[in-house]
């Protein structure tokens, strides 16, 4: 896929040639934050490679829950590869550039991989609802070929945003200071080093926090409300205690991800310091995705059992 940036490089006095700021001038502190960033990537790109190896390769586990789930994992491999790599750089090497076009290619990864978790956790939600509340048509209702159609869409809508807000965010000048107050290519500190009026730019980004965050989150609130009403209406307590369970993953890695990104695009930009937006960065850039795999291996057997088979195997 070609990816064509709007990066105008026609005029001489524009920036070329950004770089991050340090995190800390403490040698001690950067190393100590790569060791642990290091080690929290590749536990998140191990456990979840390890998650969507173990879906594939497990016949059992070919059901729509579960497709969503390695689709999931997919997503997180490629958010944090899109960051963490040249986060890692940049705490242990006084280089800390990146081009014009390097950084408009990072910001479109962020967001195609991050938009498109955004829509695939409502499709999740929705396809729990449609097994507890309509347990005699999922099969129907909730086929591969339907599956397969709502996990396009998420990684469409995630391409489409990433393209249009980079091209749109990068069409501007940037005169200067080249330093980015970030760990990243993030919308808000690349907008501030923007020369001119970025009012149209900020308001597109609010909307597009509303209408790719906001608006599946509710459609996850409204599945899950639905969800309970089903589940009380459940004369047995076993009944209702399975539903809950299944649901229960997915819950806390809804909670994490919209609250990290809610906090980060949607509170008023007065309220923004760089600190707080760095470390809250950290959590849904490094925390969060490690934690997933954890969350769905602890709180679902199957997946711990099909785990356990695919490491025997391997193991043989």
């Amino acid at each position: 896929m070609s990816l064509n940036f709007s990066l105008r490089q026609d005029d001489s006095m524009a920036v070329k040639q950004f770089a991050f700021a340090k995190f800390s001038e403490v040698t001690e502190q950067c190393f100590l934050l790569f060791t642990l960033s290091l080690l929290m990537f590749l536990a998140s790109l191990m456990g979840n490679a390890l998650i969507a190896l173990t879906i594939w390769t497990n016949p059992g586990l070919h059901t729509p829950m579960y497709f969503f789930l390695a689709n999931l994992s997919l997503l997180e491999i490629g958010y944090t590869c899109s960051v963490i790599p040249k986060m890692l750089q940049s705490l242990v090497n006084e280089a800390r550039g990146i081009s014009r076009e390097g950084c408009a290619t990072q910001m479109f990864f962020f967001l195609f991989f991050g938009i498109s978790e955004c829509c695939l956790l409502a499709a999740m939600a929705f396809d729990r609802y449609m097994a507890i509340c309509s347990p005699l048509h999922y099969a129907t209702q909730m086929s591969r070929w339907v599956c397969v159609q709502l996990a396009l869409i998420c990684w469409g809508v995630g391409c489409m945003v990433g393209l249009g807000q980079t091209n749109y965010i990068f069409s501007l000048d940037f005169c200067g200071p080249c330093e980015i107050d970030h760990f990243f290519c993030d919308l808000p500190p690349i907008l501030a080093l923007a020369c001119g009026d970025t009012s149209h730019n900020e308001a597109a980004v609010f909307v597009v926090a509303i209408l790719c965050i906001s608006s599946p989150f509710l459609l996850i609130i409204a599945s899950y409300g639905r969800i309970l009403a089903a589940v009380l209406l459940m004369p047995s307590p076993e009944g209702r205690h399975k539903a809950l369970s299944t649901c229960s993953s997915h819950l806390l890695v809804v909670t994490l991800f919209y609250g990290s990104a809610s906090v980060t695009y949607l509170r008023p930009k007065t309220s923004h310091s760089p600190g707080t937006d760095k470390l809250l960065a950290l959590f849904y850039t490094v925390v969060t995705p490690m934690l997933n795999p954890i969350i769905y291996s602890l709180q679902n057997k199957e997946v711990k059992a099909a785990l356990r088979r695919t490491l025997g195997k391997r193991n043989v």
